[in-house]
């Protein structure tokens, strides 16, 4: 079924006021106000549970499986220094002290130094082929760690790797935001990060496999190459397949694309302007709630870093040869997956991503606390394993912590500038996150353990500080609402099911029909029905001009 044009009481509330149509130019808005202008008539269309169905099920065939498959090459290249440590790397290039933690470290120092530049190159280049780009590059700079005898060449090699991957993470957070509606963005984003937990399941098996190659090659050098090598063909791939944004999507026809981007109203995000905007950057430094998904990122990427690079060092020395090592990191991966996916669908359903965050801290905070306490011996073996995959629910935060900045964000330079600063946040969390664990501190890394768990504990606070603030934001822009005019209730359907978006409708139809039906000697109970439906307002006139979650007032904050 196509698009409709809606019924008269929608268009007439969809139907900005001129002076609202003044406060922005044309050259300001999002790309999709000129598309809806050109193929909409420039008014609200119907979307029916079964065309939104539809056309995100066209969605999730195209755009996921190509960004799946990128987060998983990006997952196994960075963990191919883990890998290759375990075969020997150490010892062949002469590593010593810290090099190794540096080796660690570099990637996340690199990705720290470019995200600045990659703000503005995300607003104003076409994100997808600029993406793909990247891809291209960080799969050449991983095969040529093959080359590298040294710490000075795996150092310049891990840098250039960390160059070219900065890119992805931000990339993907501003993709989900301009294909899916809030409600689906939560499971979306963690069907690409679990790709993580794949890289630990069969990255493990893979490289178990190229372990026992034989060559006139280092085992190391082989497993760099063939990530390397795989990566560069797929960004062929995705330069090729992957659109720019709903509007510029081949495999959608313009009806479609009408769908696609009025599925995306109730967000009041916006999708892309290709527009810097000064102040965009100015309110993204200024607005705590950027502070918060800093100190957050932050807390969570400490962790991170330094058991993601030194996870299969810590296994060891439970007392297993390398290549029980690298079979026992597959349950870690699992464990992973599990998490990050189940916090994703269970925050779905609860329509709340703070209390799902606090939760996912408590199995790690239990981790942390059996590898501090248990000796390092063959009789604890089954109880240290329990206590490491209790630590790998951590990466389930993660992209939970990505929604919640995401979707309590608009406007198109301030989200690309807000990720910045997230993933700021996060590089300078795993720059630090591989020097807290040092091989002099092998077998117990007491140092990095605790520092992991004061951070766990961390985060359920500044959650729960972030969480009120949200509040305080959404009552403010409802006395906002209140003194132009308008009703201070918002209802907000970017978390709900397109059923109970239509259920919705319908009872507000069903309302307005009893009102108008009642007999003269209802006239009371009419008015005051009335005043009751006129004190809600369903927004979204200005969800494509390009404004910010604080400018907007009919913006609401989701917790």
């Amino acid at each position: 079924m196509g698009a409709t044009t809606a019924g008269t009481a929608e268009i007439e509330h969809a139907a900005p006021s001129q002076e609202r149509r003044a406060s922005k130019n044309a050259g300001d808005k999002d790309i999709v106000a000129s598309f809806l202008a050109k193929h909409g008539q420039g008014q609200r269309i119907e979307v029916t549970p079964e065309d939104s169905a539809r056309v995100l099920r066209r969605i999730d065939v195209v755009i996921l499986p190509i960004m799946l498959t990128v987060y998983f090459l990006q997952g196994l290249d960075k963990s191919c220094l883990a890998y290759a440590s375990v075969f020997g790397l150490i010892t062949d290039t002469g590593l010593v002290g810290d090099q190794y933690s540096w080796l660690g470290s570099i990637v996340y120092l690199a990705q720290l130094v470019m995200q600045p530049l990659l703000a503005w190159l995300l607003v104003r280049l076409p994100i997808a082929k600029f993406t793909s780009t990247m891809v291209l590059f960080w799969g050449i700079s991983l095969s040529c760690m093959a080359a590298a005898h040294n710490f000075g060449g795996l150092l310049a090699t891990r840098f250039f790797l960390g160059v070219f991957e900065a890119s992805v993470a931000p990339s993907f957070v501003a993709i989900t935001q301009m294909w899916w509606r809030r409600r689906e963005q939560t499971v979306r984003t963690s069907y690409w990060y679990a790709m993580n937990g794949f890289t630990n399941m069969f990255g493990s098996l893979i490289t178990y496999g190229l372990g026992h190659v034989t060559s006139h090659l280092h085992s190391y050098q082989i497993i760099f190459m063939f990530f390397g090598l795989i990566t560069v063909a797929f960004s062929v791939v995705m330069f090729y397949f992957m659109p720019d944004s709903p509007v510029e999507a081949k495999f959608l026809n313009d009806n479609d694309k009408l769908i696609a981007v009025e599925r995306l109203r109730a967000n009041q995000m916006g999708v892309a302007s290709r527009e810097w905007r000064n102040d965009h950057l100015k309110e993204a430094v200024l607005d705590p709630k950027s502070w918060f998904w800093f100190a957050l990122m932050f807390s969570i990427s400490i962790p991170s870093g330094g058991i993601s690079t030194f996870g299969p060092l810590i296994v060891k020395t439970f007392g297993f040869d390398q290549f029980t090592t690298i079979l026992f990191n597959i349950p870690f991966g699992f464990v992973q997956l599990v998490a990050t996916v189940g916090g994703a669908f269970l925050a779905q359903r609860i329509k709340m991503k703070g209390p799902v965050i606090m939760g996912l801290c408590l199995p790690p905070i239990a981790g942390c606390v059996m590898l501090l306490v248990l000796p390092r011996d063959t009789s604890h073996q089954g109880a240290l394993l329990a206590g490491y995959y209790l630590i790998s629910v951590y990466p389930g935060i993660t992209p939970m912590i990505y929604s919640l900045a995401s979707q309590n964000t608009a406007g198109d330079t301030k989200k690309k500038c807000t990720n910045a600063i997230l993933f700021v946040g996060q590089s300078i969390g795993n720059v630090i996150g591989p020097l807290l664990y040092t091989q002099k501190d092998a077998p117990g890394y007491e140092r990095g353990l605790r520092s992991n768990l004061a951070l766990y504990i961390a985060i359920i606070v500044i959650c729960g500080i972030a969480l009120a603030y949200l509040k305080y934001l959404n009552a403010s822009h409802a006395k906002r609402r209140v003194a132009l005019g308008k009703p201070a209730v918002i209802v907000d359907t970017s978390l709900d099911s397109p059923e109970e978006v239509a259920a919705a409708a319908a009872a507000a139809a069903a309302m307005k029909k009893t009102v108008g039906g009642n007999e003269i000697g209802d006239v009371k109970n009419a008015d005051e029905a009335a005043t009751s439906a006129d004190d809600v307002e369903r927004p979204g006139d200005r969800a494509f001009d390009n404004l910010t979650d604080l400018e907007n007032e009919d913006f609401v904050f989701v917790y």
